[in-house]
């Protein structure tokens, strides 16, 4: 070991003045120095976070560590992610590293390191300034956080993103020199010790995403005074917003969002002249909007979204001259929209749907304003004529009326046009054919006349039309059908014939309820929803009025028959019937037009053409008595068996394991995926052949898809290497329709809540099957929804955490999940807990895609991975009231014919998060 020529010199000194009986004493002082370095060089060594390094025999040249004058590692970073092995968790909480060791460190960084336990001697370092241990895997352990107050010297403590419970400790009072304090996203529970306020040096305070509950204490905001930025959202926090909280008047953001919080906005707010972003949605704040709030004139982003926030928006607003977003949307906000909002002319986003809006639409909010969402209010009048640069235009669901302007073509940057449900007249415009951006137009339930415009033909990036419930006439344009991939043209007085140029990429097609005549074109086969019905003069059995399901859909409740067969197989479970069983097996067939609920029964459950004796025989024979050999995979309460039958027909078994057979909630479970699988028909949905249930076993009869799931095929390399982009993507897109299905078109509709890749399987086409039912829940809008937390760890909405309530957007953030698995090849786990860190956003999307396969040189395989990242983000927001639904899900992918120019190694996850590139629909 080279020994610090500071060392040294002061010690061949001390040997020239000093007697020479005194040496040994001073070799005592340089053994002593020397040992405590090499103390801290093994204990580098032995944590195996610097393997790679061993060439270098200067440690303070490692990556990641810092020394002083004297060789002393003062400051440890974590080494590159490439350095750490598997060795890394169990060294950081066991016999390895000591880290009371290091005793002149000041800076520890040990984020992203995988640690499962708090590092041993943490508490004995005395001049630590800066510790980060977040998004590890830490829980609350004896002694552990509260040991961390004995670092008195500590000016930066982020925890955040790991699992620690139980209360936030009184002993943090004690670091008063604390000037960064972040504890978001974990466990925390309890309220907020009033002794924080001890800390009043605190500049930044983060303890958002826990489960915090109680009101918010006002002594707090009354000392901490030096707060710049204050995050306390997605808690439970209750009571009212204290008048304290305008003691802080250094405060730059203030988020109190997705809290339960009540009362009305304090005015005091409006003493944080600061403030640059205000976040209170999604709690039940009350009153009306202080005027205050117009006293911050620095404020860029205001979103009092999901409240019940009444009264008119105040005039004080106008003030408001850097306001580049304002969200008021799902409140009770009445009055009119002032004309003053037009003088915002920062104002880029405003969103004031879900509110009782009425009067006119200012003729000039229109011109500057790129993104507008006034749907679901009380709006009259008509569209305003000054049309500026729009992208996003939404004013669904209100009282307007007259004609659509002809100018509304002239905004060529517009992508998204909703006019739904409204009382608009007169023709559509043909310059909306000038709209050459646009990707989706939608002007149903209105009384629009007239035929429709050839020009929409020129929108080669149109995706989605709806024009249903009109009254438009004439014939539909030769080349309408060939671009788009959702139409709905229903309950108008369409005539003529249907255009036989029909795209390959069209899924959904709705033509029922028109005048249209002459044959059908063979292409419509290819569409995977198409309903026809009560076309009197079409050829074909399209004449009945009365149906209004679409071709391949579903009858939306339970068949009686079903129904019946479940409910005599419970009583035979139920008195334990030996001897007993009972087999059904159906098969559907596929169904080209609609047939009536008598004929649909009668397909549905047709027995195959041997009785139930036979065909459980058949079964036990296959898979020789369910021979392991036969075993293609162990599920949460059965495994999965491969059996080629007499006829030839290859299933697949899942049989209940016999120790849970005789479990109620096992039981449970079974009936339950019996029971959605026989009310939903999908292509994209594990098809239920049959089921039986016998006193040797029971089992559900599925089809067979060759190509298992989409977590093996992601996981082995040669199968992954198959999965190109545009595989992946249909995949993603196969699911997002099937779990639209679920969520829009049952009745109730059906939550999975255990979207996993190992739930998607494929077939030998690579199509996308969700399967594994047995967790599913049908939601009762009459009732509770509240239920145990069930699902997959890793894929489990963060709400669930604090709530047992399930909605269709748990389905959705699984989803998102696993359309960021698909993309990146593997599970986004860590990638997701850090979005919130600017090292993440600021990362390229190429950079995060899987590596196996080449990055998409196609434009069209570019565009669409960026749609999925982009979806994928939206789908997890943290806000369940902000994701989109899986419908909004699945009409952008329908919509995602449409190329926009960007350069794919250019686009940064930043980007895509705040949809720069795609604007995500309506949520």
């Amino acid at each position: 070991m080279v020994i610090p020529t500071s060392i040294l010199i002061p010690v061949l000194l001390l040997f020239a003045i000093n007697p020479i009986t005194e040496a040994g004493t001073h070799r005592k002082v340089i053994v002593s120095k020397l040992s405590h370095l090499d103390e801290e060089a093994n204990a580098l060594i032995l944590s195996g976070w610097w393997s790679n390094q061993h060439n270098i025999s200067n440690r303070c040249s490692w990556p990641g560590i810092q020394c002083n004058n004297a060789g002393s590692i003062t400051e440890i970073t974590s080494p590159p992610r490439e350095n750490n092995d598997s060795s890394l968790a169990s060294q950081g909480r066991s016999t390895g590293i000591d880290f009371s060791v290091f005793s002149n460190l000041v800076h520890l960084d040990l984020s992203e390191m995988g640690l499962y336990g708090f590092p041993k001697g943490l508490s004995s370092l005395n001049k630590l300034k800066f510790l980060n241990l977040s998004h590890n895997k830490l829980k609350d352990e004896p002694g552990s956080p509260s040991s961390l107050a004995n670092l008195t010297q500590l000016l930066v403590l982020d925890i955040s993103y790991n699992y620690i419970g139980g209360q936030i400790p009184n002993e943090f009072s004690r670091l008063e020199r604390l000037v960064t304090l972040d504890l978001s996203s974990n466990l925390f529970s309890g309220t907020i010790p009033l002794i924080l306020s001890h800390m009043s040096n605190l500049i930044y305070m983060n303890l958002s995403s826990n489960q915090l509950t109680g009101d918010l204490p006002a002594t707090i905001y009354a000392n901490l005074t030096k707060l710049e930025n204050l995050d306390l959202s997605q808690n439970r926090f209750s009571g009212l917003i204290p008048q304290e909280i305008g003691n802080l008047t250094n405060l730059l953001t203030l988020d109190l969002s997705l809290n339960n919080l009540v009362g009305p906005i304090p005015h005091q707010i409006g003493y944080l002249n600061r403030l640059t972003s205000l976040h209170l949605s999604s709690n039940s704040i009350n009153g009306s909007i202080p005027s205050s709030l117009g006293l911050l004139t620095q404020l860029e982003v205001l979103t009092i979204k999901n409240n019940e926030v009444g009264g008119s928006i105040p005039s004080e607003l106008e003030n408001l001259v850097h306001l580049k977003v304002l969200d008021l949307s799902y409140n009770e906000i009445l009055g009119v929209i002032p004309k003053w909002i037009s003088n915002l002319t920062q104002l880029d986003n405003i969103r004031l749907s879900g509110n009782q809006i009425s009067g006119y639409i200012p003729s000039s909010i229109l011109v500057h304003i790129s993104h507008v969402d006034l749907s679901t209010n009380k709006l009259i009048g008509s569209i305003p004529f000054q049309i500026g640069n729009l992208s996003y235009l939404d004013v669904t669901d209100n009282n307007l009326a007259g004609p659509i302007p002809e100018e509304i073509g002239y905004s060529n940057r517009l992508t998204f046009l909703h006019l739904d449900s409204n009382f608009f007249t007169g023709s559509i415009p043909s310059s909306i054919g000038l709209l050459t951006e646009l990707i989706m137009l939608t002007m149903a339930n209105n009384k629009i006349n007239g035929s429709i415009p050839i020009e929409i033909e020129n929108l080669l990036h149109l995706g989605v039309l709806d024009l249903n419930t009109n009254r438009l006439s004439g014939v539909i344009p030769s080349g309408l059908f060939v671009h788009l991939t959702f139409v709905d043209l229903s309950f108008n007085n369409l005539s003529g014939s249907i255009p036989s140029l029909i795209g390959k990429g069209i899924y959904h097609l709705d033509l029922s309820y028109n005048n249209l005549s002459g044959n059908i074109s063979e292409g419509i086969d290819s569409v995977q929803f198409y309903n026809l019905e009560c076309n009197p003069f079409l050829n074909g059995d399209y004449h009945n009025c009365q149906s209004e399901n679409l071709n391949n859909g579903h009858d939306k409740s339970l068949s009686t028959l079903g129904l019946v067969l479940i409910i005599v197989a419970s009583i035979l479970v139920s008195f334990g019937s030996i001897g007993i069983g009972i087999c059904v097996l159906f098969a559907r067939h596929r169904r080209r037009r609609l047939k009536s609920k008598a004929a649909k029964h009668g397909d549905l459950f047709s027995i195959w053409e041997y009785d139930g004796k036979i065909a459980f025989e058949d079964i036990v024979e296959a898979t020789e008595d369910f021979d392991i050999r036969y075993c293609i995979g162990t599920g949460a309460y059965g495994s999965v068996y491969k059996a080629e039958l007499p006829s030839g027909k290859t299933i697949a078994l899942k049989k209940l394991h016999k120790t849970e057979s005789e479990n109620p909630s096992f039981y449970k479970s079974f009936c339950k995926e019996v029971e959605v699988l026989t009310e939903i028909r999908h292509r994209n949905i594990i098809r239920l052949y049959g089921y039986c249930l016998h006193n040797r076993c029971m089992f559900l009869v599925y089809e067979y898809l060759e190509r298992g799931s989409l977590f093996c095929n992601l996981a082995y390399e040669i199968e992954a290497q198959e999965l190109n982009w545009s595989k992946r993507v249909n995949i993603i897109k196969g699911t997002s329709y099937a779990l639209a299905y679920m969520h829009h078109h049952c009745t109730p509709p059906i939550v999975h809540r255990d979207i996993t890749t190992s739930n998607i399987l494929l077939n030998s086409e690579l199509d996308a099957c969700v399967s594994d039912f047995g967790t599913a829940r049908l939601l009762d809008t009459d009732s509770s929804n509240q239920t145990i937390l069930v699902g997959t760890y890793g894929y489990i909405a963060p709400e669930l955490a604090y709530t047992i309530n399930v909605t269709t957007k748990c389905d959705v953030y699984s989803f998102g999940v696993v359309a960021l698995e698909t993309m990146m090849g593997h599970h986004p786990g860590e990638f997701i807990s850090r979005l919130s860190k600017p090292s993440t956003q600021n990362l390229m999307v190429k950079d995060v895609l899987d590596s196996r396969i080449p990055l998409p040189i196609l434009e069209k395989d570019m565009q669409d991975v960026v749609l999925v990242m982009t979806l994928a983000l939206a789908c997890l927001s943290s806000d369940p009231k902000s994701r989109p639904s899986m419908e909004d899900v699945a009409n952008d992918f329908l919509a995602s014919n449409s190329p926009i120019h960007f350069s794919f190694s250019d686009v940064s996850i930043y980007q895509l998060m705040n949809q720069e590139i795609y604007v995500i629909g309506k949520n």
